[in-house]
């Protein structure tokens, strides 16, 4: 193949591969994966030379650690502290620790299966301390736990393994060197790193700050792109002169545009490069792995699977459970970190390309992290089933959140029942007590809770997704249940249960824009609030003040509108930036004037019978520019401009019928 044909081949396999794993709800990380396996040297062998990818896959890893560097916080270092320098040190120190003496151990007594010396069990051990931040971060946030207990724990402990994996990528090529030179090696190498990181932290941001305000003056976005190019690689083209890692380089460059104010434009700008490369990354990753030496080998790998996420899990639960964790949260803890990680491949191949992981031992280690990694969504998902079983006092645990919150609102009647207590939850809240109208709030959020009971609000900890906690909150003599969270799927979870168990009481429902709106109400929403349309209200109501519209006129306008139930906006005129809107399953506003001879022309509105084709007439505007309100008895004149609301296909009907009969 030429190098065309295996760009095209390497994006074609990707695509493909992030379809399956989105349409799985999946990371699309294991589709990388996936596809790599399948078109590499050792199963289709349609690249059958992987190095072209390999180097755009270093890439990738650069552009990662240069994320990990934006990403870095010392106000939320500070915050987690106890969770990350605690939990999260004790949790990658004692796992290389643990592991590295295993190996040697193995080694001892199977020398000819096993057999490695301390510099390759260290640097393998530092892989296994990893975990997939990608595969963990997305499924908590799906399933609304990055605010829970073992949430926060869980984000410690990943925020700490970014960090260690600074000084492992100084440590890992210092191991490759001879024994007789490996403390000297790795002792010059930490100084190397330490001066150069002293530098340019002294002086660096001062000169980041200058040298991106002189660049972004200059108001071309492509120069600003550009710029972060030649930042990103130069400072890791440094590292590496330096005899240090690509990847240090990119680190410390993001940690110096941190430091400015221009970190949320270079996150967006620099995130399709970033994506794009990673991918590539583990595209040669899975091209690495040969599935005939995997299956020959088996039961060593079904050994490296097995062991290391027992190992893991027991040890996580175990240091949290002595960090103060219930057995509970420990156990969930220790369950979401058991898999091996992103970052775990970068210093296996780091190691490899230092010749610390003996050839044998590449594709079994290789394999066993990728089936960890397609496990995690599972082990997960079964999670609570897995703690209730193993957990006795996890019962009891639940029991009493349960019996707290009836302790709550047991005395509550014809009360409302807020989901979620954030800032509109307390706005609520608020309001309800200026009218004395009783509130229950649930929130998943420990400290939060704490905070608003000791300042006397009637909230407590509770999942308003889960059943039990609804209808120990007094759903069945509530009011009203009122959703204040923006998460959909938690959403549609609270109206199932309310239309099962209480179908009279009427659900109010806060979305950020109208996309969900027909599925919150099928599935019983009684009044959905798009702050979308709320904004442009307000936007609206501002404007026509402005421009002298009377204040009590303005106040008629914005109710008229909110008592059309939204009727009137849920439609919108499509352009051509409108690429996040599907247009076959969305209503919009199209614009039909009525030209001579349209067999509509003379007719009262109540016979165009375009109720049929689920079309609808927002407005009517005469050809002398007044518009007319929408009444069945007015009569249609040619050169009227009618407004109609309807899906794509019913707005092509629709005017068809109005123009032909």
């Amino acid at each position: 193949m030429n190098p065309l044909d295996l760009t095209l081949l390497y994006l074609l396999a990707a695509v493909l591969g992030v379809v399956a794993c989105r349409s799985l709800k999946l990371p699309p990380m294991l589709g990388y994966l996936a596809v790599g396996v399948v078109i590499g040297p050792n199963a289709l062998a349609l690249a059958k030379n992987a190095d072209g990818v390999r180097h755009l896959g270093e890439f990738g890893v650069v552009f990662l650690m240069f994320v990990i560097g934006l990403e870095f916080n010392l106000p939320k270092l500070r915050a987690m502290r106890s969770h990350v320098f605690g939990l999260g040190f004790f949790q990658v120190l004692l796992t290389m620790l643990g592991a590295t003496a295993a190996m040697l151990g193995l080694g001892m007594m199977a020398p000819t299966l096993w057999g490695m010396g301390w510099q390759t069990a260290l640097a393998l051990s530092s892989a296994l301390a990893m975990s997939s931040t990608a595969i963990v971060v997305k499924l908590m946030t799906e399933r609304l736990e990055m605010e829970s207990e073992h949430g926060k724990r869980v984000m410690g402990v990943l925020l700490f393994q970014d960090l260690a994996v600074v000084p492992l990528l100084v440590l890992i090529p210092a191991l490759g060197a001879s024994a007789e030179s490996l403390f000297q090696t790795l002792a010059f190498a930490s100084l190397k790193a330490t001066l150069l990181i002293a530098l340019l932290l002294v002086g660096g941001p001062r000169v980041m700050r200058f040298w991106l305000t002189l660049v972004a003056r200059r108001k071309s976005e492509e120069l600003f792109v550009l710029n972060l190019l030649f930042i990103t690689l130069g400072l890791a083209w440094l590292t590496e002169m330096a005899g240090l890692s690509l990847a240090l380089g990119a680190f410390i460059a993001g940690m110096l545009i941190s430091e400015t104010q221009y970190k949320q434009q270079v996150e967006s700008d620099i995130r399709p490069f970033h994506d794009v490369l990673l991918g590539l990354f583990f595209i040669s990753i899975g091209m690495m792995l040969d599935w005939r030496l995997v299956l020959e080998r088996w039961p060593l790998v079904l050994l490296l699977v097995s062991v290391p996420v027992f190992f893991k899990a027991a040890l996580v639960s175990l240091l949290a459970r002595s960090l103060g964790a219930t057995t509970g949260v420990s156990l969930r803890t220790g369950l979401y970190l058991a898999q091996a990680g992103e970052f775990g491949f970068v210093l296996l191949t780091l190691a490899q390309s230092n010749a610390l992981v003996p050839p044998a031992l590449l594709n079994p280690i290789l394999a066993s992290m990728v089936l960890s990694m397609l496990a995690t969504p599972f082990v997960i998902m079964y999670s609570n089933q897995i703690v209730l079983k193993w957990v006795s006092s996890e019962w009891l645990q639940q029991s009493l959140q349960m019996t707290s919150i009836a302790r709550k609102s047991i005395k509550a009647n014809k009360h409302v029942i807020i989901c979620g207590y954030g800032r509109c939850g307390q706005n609520l809240a608020r309001m309800l007590d200026q009218e004395n109208i009783p509130y229950i709030a649930l929130d998943l959020d420990p400290d939060r809770v704490r905070q608003a009971t000791v300042a006397g609000d009637s909230v407590v900890f509770g999942d308003a997704a889960r059943l039990q906690a609804l209808i120990a909150a007094g759903l069945a003599r509530a009011s009203a249940v009122v959703i204040t969270y923006l998460e959909v799927q938690s959403a549609l979870k609270v109206l199932a249960h309310t239309r099962d168990h209480a179908p009279q009481v009427p659900v109010i429902v806060r979305t950020q824009d109208d996309h969900d709106l027909e599925a919150l109400r099928k599935a019983g929403a009684t009044e959905v609030v798009p702050e979308a349309i709320e904004g442009s209200l307000m936007l609206a109501s501002h404007a026509l003040a402005l421009v002298g519209v009377p204040m009590r006129r303005v106040i008629r306008i914005v109710r008229d509108q909110r008592d059309a139930r939204y009727n009137l906006l849920r439609g919108y005129f499509h352009g051509a930036d409108d690429d996040s809107v599907d247009e076959l399953s969305q209503d919009r506003l199209s614009t039909l004037t009525l030209p001579l001879g349209a067999k509509v022309v003379g007719k009262p509105l109540s016979q165009l019978a375009l109720l049929a084709v689920d079309v609808r007439i927002v407005s009517l505007r005469r050809s002398g520019g007044h518009v007319k309100s929408v009444n069945p008895d007015l009569l249609i004149e040619e050169g009227d401009t009618l407004v109609l609301s309807g899906k794509t296909e019913a707005l092509a009907l629709a005017e068809q019928k109005l123009l032909k009969g």
